[in-house]
């Protein structure tokens, strides 16, 4: 388990994390989603013991991870900002991390290579962006880490590398039960991938729980009018947003679904009926709440 215990991060008077306290159990894929920064970065380099948090503490099974070398061998950390040795090629870069990491596979580097051909001899440093992805991410599952931290994971990748790569990580968890943390933009994709999300926002955690209950406090609903009511009170239910597109109307409140669908029902409409939320809004709708511009945000 990965356990956070009131982490306070500080570069020079910037305070990048405020007392952040989390855990993550085996076996989970955990998606760290928040604006631009926000603290997910510098979350992930602690986690991984690149970093010392300024107060608090990051363990790894009860064991601090920051300068603990058999913590580290149980964790692979691929980050934004990608780093290969000067001149390697991918196959240098195995031979590194063969020596590093206990769990490391040459059944999985083989079959990898072999899946993404991008070659094992070529400079990595003349890799486009989406090459050196793939060698940073055939490195991180060859080595069959414990704990594997992806910093925005599929940039750069095309659809259909990212479905495999997601593929092999499910079989990674199923088989070794690891855990993965993804930090990502991209909130669609972590919502069909993920157990767990947590929502950084200015170096503090404004939720954390598991998928399948991101939704709850909020509720959409959609009716139609005849004639239109779309502008009519909800009897005191807050609406969070309110559109309309000829006779049809669509509320998001801050409400569960059923008493959203009473109160709009109450307006007399033609047909009414609740529509899923998707991670996106109700991370937009969390953002506005503590008065941050949505408008900014990179999906």
């Amino acid at each position: 388990m990965i356990q956070a215990s009131n982490v306070v991060k500080l570069f020079d008077s910037h305070t990048a994390l405020e007392r952040v306290t989390l855990a993550i159990g085996s076996g989970c894929i955990y998606g760290l989603v928040g604006t631009n920064g926000s603290g997910k970065s510098t979350l992930l380099r602690l986690i991984a013991g690149v970093y010392s948090p300024n107060e608090g503490g990051i363990t790894l099974d009860g064991a601090p991870v920051f300068e603990n070398p058999e913590a580290k061998k149980r964790i692979f950390f691929v980050s934004d900002d990608l780093y290969f040795q000067p001149q390697a090629a991918l196959g240098d870069m195995a031979e590194f991390y063969r020596a590093a990491y206990p769990g490391w596979s040459e059944e999985r580097y083989a079959h990898l290579c072999e899946m993404f051909p991008i070659g094992t001899k070529r400079k990595l440093s003349t890799f486009s962006k989406g090459m050196r992805r793939q060698a940073a991410l055939i490195l991180a599952l060859s080595a069959q880490p414990d704990y594997l931290l992806l910093d925005e994971a599929f940039d750069g990748l095309d659809p259909v590398i990212r479905f495999a790569v997601r593929k092999i990580i499910a079989d990674m968890i199923a088989e070794r039960n690891s855990t993965v943390i993804i930090s990502s933009h991209n909130l669609r994709e972590l919502e069909d991938f993920c157990d767990r999300i947590g929502l950084l926002h200015r170096g503090s955690l404004l939720l954390e729980c598991a998928i399948d209950q991101i939704q709850i406090g909020f509720s959409k609903v959609q009716a139609v009018f005849q004639p239109m009511r779309g502008e009519a009170d909800l009897g005191g239910i807050r609406v969070l947003s309110r559109e309309q597109k000829g006779s049809v109307a669509t509320f998001v409140c801050q409400a569960g679904e059923q008493e959203a669908l009473a109160a709009v029902n109450a307006l007399g409409p033609v047909l009414a009926e609740a529509v899923p939320l998707t991670l996106e809004e109700v991370f937009i709708y969390e953002m506005e709440a503590v008065g941050y511009d949505y408008s900014k945000v990179i999906f």
